[in-house]
């Protein structure tokens, strides 16, 4: 039941950020960048559901359109580590010997390097931070924890009689690879998945908050957070919005990840 509970909870919260994002695609109270100095630090009510901000603008609608970023940041940062890490890590465990070790330890090199770090680097090597430059750092920092997570899965699915046997029948690495391993490691990649994509969602916020990620004109999460930075304690209500936002999408995803390994991985089933 406990188990079912955070498959269940998360799944409900990723669905409201979800829907906030397609919501926002279709439909905004406000222009999240209409600034309205006289409606400057509106109480929440109507029309505006969440207040306004310092500059007159739109909290509700700036918070819906935020889910857009958080989304994209996401699944592009999880395509990027996913589509370059699972198969290096399969290739790691397949061939082991030395080139093995050269994948791991060319693994541990980029681990080394957070994304806040190499994103201070692509934006230097650009001339300035992009929600871009923001997600192909997340997507790299997050291609080691790929790496792993494949290369530990595909060592269990080689050790299994059915891949000695398939070996003992001439069929190539590649053909095991791609008709045993990837099958059988898919709901580890799945469960890892949803975990960065709560991490890139969280790691972009700290991006845009940092100004390395989404400019000032794009709404995004972490830069309201920024926005809101000078009336933290005359009005919270700015810096409340958004970062419970990020806290439902990050928890979401996370207890998304945790239900679906108790559910896929069989080593976690219990008889009650």
């Amino acid at each position: 039941m406990k188990r079912s509970a955070s498959l269940i909870i998360g799944a409900a919260l990723v669905g409201v950020v979800v829907l906030a994002c397609l919501v926002s695609l279709v439909w905004l109270p406000f222009d999240p960048n209409h600034v309205v100095p006289s409606a400057r630090l509106a109480s929440p009510g109507w029309p505006h559901l969440m207040g306004t901000d310092g500059l007159g603008l739109d909290i509700f609608s700036r918070v819906l359109a935020g889910s857009r970023i958080c989304l994209l940041a996401g699944i592009i940062a999880v395509a990027i580590g996913a589509i370059i890490g699972v198969p290096l890590g399969v290739a790691g465990a397949a061939t082991g010997g030395v080139w093995g070790q050269v994948i791991m330890r060319a693994a541990d090199l980029v681990y080394a390097f957070p994304a806040l770090l190499l994103a201070i680097l692509l934006a230097a090597a650009r001339g300035g931070g992009s929600v871009a430059t923001a997600m192909v750092a997340i997507g790299i920092a997050s291609v080691p924890a790929f790496i792993r997570i494949a290369r530990g899965a595909s060592l269990q699915v080689l050790s299994q009689d059915y891949v000695l046997a398939a070996r003992a029948a001439g069929t190539t690495r590649a053909r095991i690879a791609w008709s045993h391993v990837l099958p059988n490691i898919a709901p580890v990649v799945l469960v890892q998945s949803s975990v960065s994509f709560g991490l890139a969602i969280l790691a972009e916020a700290a991006l845009s908050y940092l100004g390395l990620s989404a400019p000032a004109t794009t709404p995004a999460w972490g830069r309201m957070l920024y926005d809101a930075q000078p009336y933290l304690f005359s009005d919270p209500n700015l810096a409340t919005w958004p970062g419970l936002a990020i806290a439902v999408a990050v928890l979401g995803f996370n207890l998304l990840g945790d239900g679906l390994r108790d559910v896929l991985d069989p080593t976690l089933r219990e008889v009650r």
